[in-house]
């Protein structure tokens, strides 16, 4: 059994990883989130110790590993705000664990060098959650694209993401773009690795909307040209999708055949954790890409090439 503390667990997020713990037979021993409304431990882990303060959960880590607890922290989940995460995850080196954090490992690409620079030092390691890399469904098509592999040919690829998100999004963390990266890194960056992981490299990025629940654009990569919308905006949603009564559409075309994979989520966070604890989970270096391409799309200007719309735009 290994020892985790987790920070953010009052989040949207932490509870996937509080399944995730459970699920592989581990134990929760810590938590941190300056908002109190974590009565979810109760259900998951309830004898975990639990600060509102950093610097005391920074301390009481630290406590357990110089007295050699049986406590001592073996991995530090990173639920935190994108903009502590960097933060979070020295932490979790300097205490002698290994992070699993939140996608984006950081905002900024030349963070990472850091971090690489601390995991040398300490001899621990980064990982990240891009769960779409175990999703069955990609998974199989990636081996079908592999297999049919033409260098002459470039997919036409349309990726449509469209999660609902009621008033308070744009009052929280995450609708302040110097904390989240903005909507196209807080609800893109898994899909931005997804689309290399399949595709290839980027080698074009044209940005033709950014708003503050909403951004639309194209990507050329290596074996693929992609019309992106990505969304937050429930008036977004196809009309079957509503009359389902669900509140989230994931979608994407591959050269007119199109995958619907808004199923199939409830379990990867399981999936990446037996990964990690394998020692097989996503590096550093995985992780680049998706950041310096969410970083790019964050700095480029607005343009209007309409023949590379996404259909949405049109």
């Amino acid at each position: 059994m290994k020892n985790f503390a987790l920070t953010g667990v009052a989040g949207y997020i932490a509870p996937r990883h509080l399944q995730a713990i459970k699920d592989t037979g581990n134990s929760l021993v810590a938590a941190m989130d300056p908002h109190d409304s974590v009565g979810i431990l109760d259900r998951y882990f309830p004898k975990t110790s639990y600060f509102t303060e950093f610097e005391r959960f920074d301390r009481h880590l630290e406590k357990l590993r110089r007295t050699h607890s049986s406590e001592k922290v073996d991995y530090l989940s990173i639920c935190s705000p994108n903009n502590l995460h960097d933060a979070h995850i020295r932490l979790a080196l300097r205490v002698g664990a290994d992070a699993i954090c939140e996608k984006p490992l950081v905002l900024n690409p030349w963070n990472l060098d850091q971090l690489q620079e601390i995991e040398k030092e300490t001899g621990k390691k980064v990982y990240t959650i891009l769960q779409l890399r175990v999703h069955p469904a990609l998974a199989a098509i990636k081996k079908e694209l592999e297999k049919n592999k033409n260098a002459n040919k470039k997919h036409n690829v349309v990726l449509t993401y469209i999660t609902s998100r009621g008033p308070w999004y744009n009052f929280s963390w995450k609708g302040r773009e110097e904390i989240s990266g903005g909507v196209a890194t807080n609800i893109g960056i898994h899909f931005f690795d997804m689309l290399m992981w399949m595709f290839g490299g980027i080698q074009k990025n044209h940005l033709f909307l950014r708003e503050s629940n909403k951004a639309a654009g194209f990507i050329e990569l290596q074996n693929a040209n992609v019309q992106l919308y990505l969304s937050i905006d429930s008036k977004d949603l196809p009309k079957e999708t509503v009359e389902k009564g669900k509140s989230t559409h994931r979608s994407i075309t591959i050269d007119g055949k199109e995958l619907e994979f808004t199923e199939g989520f409830t379990d990867l966070h399981t999936r990446i954790y037996e990964e990690v604890i394998k020692g097989n989970g996503f590096g550093i270096e995985t992780a680049r890409p998706s950041i310096e391409a969410a970083y790019e799309i964050r700095h480029l200007p607005v343009t209007n090439v309409k023949e590379l719309y996404h259909p949405m735009l049109l």
